[in-house]
């Protein structure tokens, strides 16, 4: 694969992953009872720690990436797929 395309799936990979752990270790002020300010949404979380998350899904993505492209590369499997 050429590096173009090698950044393009580790953007997509790291896309859908940031998506999976959004919700993980969130809490809303609904779920929590706390009170909510003028205007804003019940639903949203309280402590959003996009930070950790940025971090995890860039760590995550990197090794889905890595898998995806030992999976791609591999001649096993391509003897596998093409048979």
């Amino acid at each position: 694969m050429q590096i173009g395309s090698i950044i393009a799936v580790y953007f997509i990979v790291w896309w859908l992953t940031f998506v999976m752990v959004l919700p993980i270790g969130s809490q809303s002020h609904h779920e929590a009872g706390t009170e909510v300010a003028a205007g804003g949404d019940p639903a949203s979380p309280i402590k959003p720690r996009l930070v950790s998350k940025l971090l995890l899904a860039t760590g995550l993505s990197v090794v889905f990436t890595a898998l995806l492209l030992w999976g791609l590369t591999n001649e096993t499997l391509q003897h596998y797929w093409n048979r």
